[in-house]
């Protein structure tokens, strides 16, 4: 059979169509006329354990006829193996693919791999987090403080140290309270990232943010700053609440108690009225034990080791208790008066741990904590926001302001209130060495004043409780 030539191809016509073409070497051609004018198109044929196969090679002119038969000599080769040119053509082809798909997915691991904490953070302020302000505040700190110094680190090379470097920048403006601030959000971003990918198997290693002991950071005498007081009307709306709690629990059906909002433990609600009652701070109402009450005579003594100083400083601190008060201690004694801890741990023999109350109520006021989600074991309510959250959050260190500022309001000097308060007084070492006088009549006379008070306060919400019904 003569070798086909291009100029033989090109004098086609559709004449021609369905004409048949062999070569030498099993290439055969079938031509085909249309609209479009002449094509040829092409197969290899050839016997393959006994049977008759072929294989295409495309079309000419789409094709040059030295690239087909380049194709049939390729196909003829590995038939002359004992291997289908069509199967090895489509096992290429899935080769190529799978080539194409690993280097995608291996270009795809390098950008996760080397994601930074920028990309962390866009992605955070996307979906997985939602403040008031549309997290503009967010946004314009981070912006500020943050991403200028780490935005860029690849998240699997972020370290302590590195967060170190933010918070001591920070610093360095005097800015204590923002230091503060600034970690939380950090920690919160870091936390969120944490749980999802890809930013988990980027922190591997830990998570940096737990590493940081932001106190460390700050001025030894800084403490944070609050105002938030307690009106009367609020310190009746909390008795209500923690009443209203108790009463829509137990009503519920016994199916579906465990779907309820279960109401604040009673030895919690004893630590509110305490504190709020005796201006005590709540880590030392939290440290009590029962032999250094006296609830006959009403007194209360706080030993040095259990109060909280001032650099360093600490001071015995007895405590006159009020009717109020005495009675607040008498109903915790019924709950754990058979233990030496006023507020036992679980086993009993030591103390509670002295934020347990705090975080108790700040869970029950969550939309103060631009938490995604809830935490473990923990409330995640609204049942303690008062005045619907018009004045902030409240913490149990507040009643002790409004403890204090009542004090002053019914009259109590300044000087008595510090006192009431267990602060450490300066002045002239030798006024302090001289004179010793304790003031226990003067401070059981405002102890006394604020609990009549309290006492009047929430007389007027049982008035209005019986009047209503």
């Amino acid at each position: 059979m003569a070798r086909l030539t291009v100029k033989q191809l090109e004098a086609l016509t559709s004449v021609d169509d369905g004409r048949i073409l062999r070569e030498d070497g099993g290439l055969v051609a079938r031509v085909r006329a249309g609209v479009r004018g002449v094509t040829v198109q092409f197969r290899y044929e050839f016997k393959q354990d006994g049977l008759k196969r072929d294989q295409s090679l495309g079309s000419w002119p789409k094709k040059s006829l030295a690239q087909i038969r380049a194709d049939r000599d390729e196909a003829k080769a590995t038939a002359a193996k004992g291997i289908d040119p069509t199967a090895a053509r489509k096992a290429a082809k899935i080769e190529a693919q799978a080539a194409v798909a690993a280097t995608i997915t291996e270009a795809e691991r390098q950008a996760a791999a080397n994601k930074t904490v920028g990309d962390l953070f866009d992605e955070w302020i996307r979906d997985g987090v939602s403040r008031q302000d549309g997290n503009a505040e967010l946004v314009r700190s981070f912006k500020k403080d943050v991403l200028p110094l780490i935005g860029r680190k690849p998240l699997r090379n972020l370290t302590e140290k590195d967060l170190l470097s933010v918070l001591r920048s920070v610093k360095a403006r005097g800015l204590n309270r923002t230091v503060v601030i600034r970690s939380k959000d950090i920690g919160q971003m870091l936390r969120w990232g944490e749980k999802r990918k890809p930013w988990r198997s980027l922190m591997a290693d830990g998570n940096p943010a737990d590493l940081i002991d932001v106190s460390k950071l700050l001025d030894h005498d800084y403490e944070e700053q609050r105002d938030r007081l307690l009106s009367p009307d609020e310190i009746r709306e909390l008795h209500d609440i923690l009443q209203r709690l108790e009463t829509d629990y137990e009503a519920l059906p016994a199916g579906q108690k465990y779907s309820g909002i279960r109401p604040v433990n009673p030895r919690v609600q004893c630590a509110l009225w305490i504190c709020l009652s005796t201006l005590c701070r709540i880590g030392e109402l939290l440290k009590a034990e029962w032999r250094y009450l006296d609830l006959d005579k009403g007194t209360w003594f706080i030993p040095a080791e259990a109060t909280k100083g001032h650099k360093g400083k600490r001071q015995d601190h007895h405590v006159f208790l009020s009717g109020f008060a005495i009675e607040q201690f008498k109903r915790l004694k019924k709950e754990t008066g058979n233990t030496p801890f006023c507020f036992p741990g679980k086993d009993g023999q030591g103390h509670v741990d002295t934020k347990t109350v705090s975080k108790l109520i700040g869970d029950r006021q969550c939309r103060f904590k631009n938490r995604s989600k809830p935490m473990a074991g923990r409330h995640h309510d609204d049942s303690l926001v008062l005045s619907k959250g018009a004045r902030g959050e409240w913490t149990p260190h507040d009643l002790r302001r409004t403890g204090a500022t009542m004090m002053q309001e019914l009259g109590v000097t300044l000087e008595i209130i510090d006192r009431c308060q267990n602060h450490l007084l300066g002045g002239s070492k030798v006024r302090r060495h001289y004179l010793h006088h304790d003031y226990a009549k003067e401070k059981t006379e405002a102890w006394r004043l604020l609990g009549e008070k309290l006492e009047s306060i929430l007389a007027e919400s049982a008035a209005a409780d019986a009047g209503s019904q």
